[in-house]
């Protein structure tokens, strides 16, 4: 039987919680959408993104950086200046390469982490 080890759980426990921020994200992400077709002001949205995103940063600061410092250059964005719709965009693929990166290190983790118990245990 296989299963996972302690260390793999781990991480399992963090890239879980991360997608499910992620998730989070993406529909503020296509509520500000929503809002920017229809004229409103978008910069409520942003405030929200900002705050969904730092706890993200911090937690797979540790663990996963090379996806912390995608979240954080999608935080960048937030910031600089330029049309609505050029901002909405680059979130929307920021979005998708912090999901995209973050299903890749699950494979990565279940690849690494699966240990098989049954050889451990003597046949009786």
């Amino acid at each position: 039987m296989k299963k996972m080890d302690g260390a793999g759980l781990a991480k399992m426990q963090t890239l879980d919680e991360a997608v499910a921020q992620i998730s989070r994200i993406h529909s503020i992400v296509e509520r500000m959408a929503m809002a920017i077709r229809s004229s409103h002001d978008t910069s409520g949205f942003r405030g929200q993104i900002a705050r969904a995103g730092a706890p993200l940063v911090g937690l797979l600061k540790g663990q996963f950086g090379m996806v912390s410092e995608q979240v954080s250059a999608m935080m960048l964005v937030l910031t600089r200046g330029g049309g609505e719709q050029a901002r909405l965009r680059a979130l929307r693929e920021y979005v998708a390469q912090i999901r995209t990166a973050l299903e890749i290190s699950i494979g990565k983790v279940k690849e690494q982490h699966i240990v098989d118990d049954s050889a451990a245990k003597p046949e009786a």
